[in-house]
């Protein structure tokens, strides 16, 4: 068993952001799941993401590559590792490169969300600095993101604004601190939920849905950045399953199916939505290699308030992703 990813890097280069790696694992996770795939008798094999994972992956015997890799420097990185595995006809756990490609681009996810008529908040995206000048938006207040990340990079309880002249500040800031393009988006100012969905092709369900509930701001100020998330035990409670109408879950539930399926997506992943103060879901966004630090990741920590543990919680991932290889179906996990 390979383990594919991408490590924190020690030091970060004082001309790069100081989260720009945030997507990237510790060595917590990478030996969390070598300890589980050692309990199902695997040898298990690092692959760090780059020019080493080509080189090792040629090398070394890898029978099967669980990958939670990242990747680096282009809006197609989460591809990278999955497309060497399809090139090598190696078996991996996960989307393949053009789902992957997809949900990471923030705008072209929200366009194929509408398109299957999946309520999304009204967006816009700049990408270069002379755009700004003449900047219009239509509906405050609006939330900035990278268009192109997760993990929050970039996004900070100040990436809210409430005019256009906010709006233009904290885009110059964006545009020339990342170098990337901003999706601006109407802010939804109600509960945050989190769902897990698990499975393949006529055999996927919903795992679970999470509200991630503020301690200290109030639901309306409340954005689930990464200053929050850096300080989680003391910023929010995680409430499995969420206080929200049925109706609402229902509606959840259909979206997340819906999309989950149209794009494609594979073994497991995390769909993001934001209420309104009618409780209409709004889609924010998909994470389709979801975190899976045992301790912190959104996916082990709705799992554990299911009284599922992490070991089981990797066994059902790997199981999905066995059964779409005939060589892996009968193993016994």
């Amino acid at each position: 068993m390979g383990i594919a990813f991408n490590l924190k890097p020690k030091n970060i280069p004082k001309n790069l952001p100081e989260d720009i790696f945030e997507e990237y694992d510790s060595k917590e996770v990478i030996f969390a799941l070598k300890n589980v795939f050692e309990k199902f008798n695997f040898d298990v094999i690092f692959l760090e993401s780059g020019k080493n994972f080509l080189k090792k992956v040629l090398k070394e015997k890898v029978d099967f590559v669980f990958n939670i890799a990242e990747g680096f420097g282009t809006r197609s990185r989460e591809g990278h590792v999955p497309s060497v595995c399809e090139i090598l006809n190696i078996p991996y756990s996960f989307s393949d490169p053009l789902s992957l490609n997809i949900t990471l681009d923030k705008e072209i996810c929200k366009r194929f969300a509408k398109s299957i008529n999946v309520r999304t908040p009204y967006f816009k995206v700049v990408e270069d600095l002379k755009e700004i000048k003449n900047l219009k938006f239509k509906k405050f207040p609006a939330i900035l993101k990278l268009k192109n990340e997760g993990s929050s990079m970039g996004l900070r309880l100040s990436s809210k604004v409430n005019n256009i002249e906010e709006l233009k500040e904290r885009c110059f800031y964006l545009l020339k601190t990342y170098k990337e393009p901003i999706l601006i988006e109407e802010f939804i100012n109600g509960k945050e939920i989190t769902v897990g969905i698990i499975g393949n092709y006529d055999n996927i369900r919903v795992l679970g849905m999470m509200e991630i509930r503020p301690r200290k701001l109030k639901q309306e100020d409340f954005i689930y950045s990464l200053e929050v998330k850096r300080n989680y035990k003391e910023e929010v409670d995680y409430v499995v399953p969420p206080e929200i109408k049925e109706e609402t879950k229902k509606e959840i539930e259909k979206f997340s199916l819906k999309i989950y399926k149209m794009l494609g997506l594979r073994d497991a992943s995390r769909i993001d939505f934001r209420l309104d103060k009618d409780e209409k879901p709004y889609f924010l966004e998909i994470n389709p290699l979801p975190g899976l630090n045992p301790v912190t990741s959104d996916l082990p920590i709705m799992a554990y308030k299911l009284g599922i543990n992490y070991e089981d919680l990797i066994r059902e991932i790997l199981k999905n992703a066995f059964s779409r290889y005939e060589k892996f179906k009968n193993i016994k996990l």
